[in-house]
């Protein structure tokens, strides 16, 4: 029982970490193009090579 104590209040805790953190990436704009990352693979990109 005297675990339950400790081990609940630390996983409020945490759980309440993970949610800030997810409303801060909101905020800063990590989720706006999700679709960039994934078609940026397919954009050829010319390099300039020596001859």
């Amino acid at each position: 029982m005297n675990g339950l104590a400790f081990l609940i209040p630390i996983a409020l805790g945490l759980g309440l970490l993970g949610l800030a953190g997810f409303f801060w990436s909101l905020r800063q704009g990590q989720f706006e193009d999700l679709d960039g990352a994934a078609l940026r693979i397919f954009v050829e990109e010319e390099e300039d090579q020596a001859p």
